[in-house]
């Protein structure tokens, strides 16, 4: 049977999805064979070619939906086959989705490298007004929220700007959540501060000085989204601020 169990620790990779796919023709040989088919005779069954039928055994296609849901109701499979099909579409969409991640990460590190950014490398963000400076050490709950109001964008306009779900993005500002950003959301939300404007950078330190507030990004979850705020600023000419 095909389980994301199989994929474990980071994202699938085409290896993965190759293999996954010989599985599961071999999963329709075994129900084939059980039921005492030939693959001419499922191919009749299911308005394919033998050959095409012969292709999905030895894992060479994965064949439309519309084929596993047919062999799977003729080899009395019991959604067997579709089941283990419409997980490796999961996964494969998955493996796309990271690839357009890594394709939009590099492009902001070539523009990052290509267009000298205010402010310089260590992410010293300071603001006229308050002439204060704050250097995000670790992204948190705090942070992450503090970056989402100062770009105004709504959860799901700013998951899709970090080409991530809804539902992980939530889990950051929730409160309850021991869950912070790994390692590559940490470079990702460090270069999407780096690339906004100066009025954004300006808002983004002036939250992360504001009291305790709560996000109306979460309606109906009051526990969600505490607080926009961080450990006390310092002068410019002070320490930088840690979390």
């Amino acid at each position: 049977m095909i389980g994301t169990d199989a994929v474990p620790g980071g994202p699938v990779t085409s290896e993965q999805i190759r293999d996954l796919q010989k599985a599961l023709g071999r999963q329709l040989a075994h129900w084939r064979k059980a039921a005492g088919m030939t693959q001419a005779a499922l191919a009749r069954r299911t308005a394919y070619s033998r050959s095409s039928v012969a292709n999905v055994e030895i894992g060479r296609n994965a064949i439309t939906r519309g084929f596993w849901e047919r062999a799977d109701r003729e080899l009395r499979a019991q959604g067997s086959l579709v089941d283990a099909f419409d997980t490796l579409q999961e996964l494969v969409a998955m493996l796309q989705r990271h690839r357009a991640w890594l394709a939009e990460h590099e492009r902001l590190l070539r523009h990052q490298a290509a267009v000298p950014t205010k402010p310089p490398p260590g992410l010293m963000i300071t603001t006229p007004a308050c002439a204060c400076t704050v250097a995000i050490a670790r992204w948190g709950e705090r942070e992450v929220l503090a970056l989402r109001e100062a770009l105004r964008l709504s959860l799901g306009a700013f998951a899709e700007r970090l080409r991530v779900p809804p539902s992980v993005v939530a889990t950051w500002e929730d409160r309850r959540q021991l869950e912070p950003p790994n390692l590559m959301m940490q470079a990702a939300l460090d270069d999407l501060l780096k690339l906004a404007d100066q009025d954004t950078r300006t808002r983004f330190a002036r939250i992360l000085q504001m009291p305790p507030m709560r996000s109306t990004g979460h309606p109906g979850r009051p526990h969600i989204g505490r607080p926009a705020t961080a450990a006390p600023l310092h002068h410019s000419e002070g320490p930088q601020a840690t979390r």
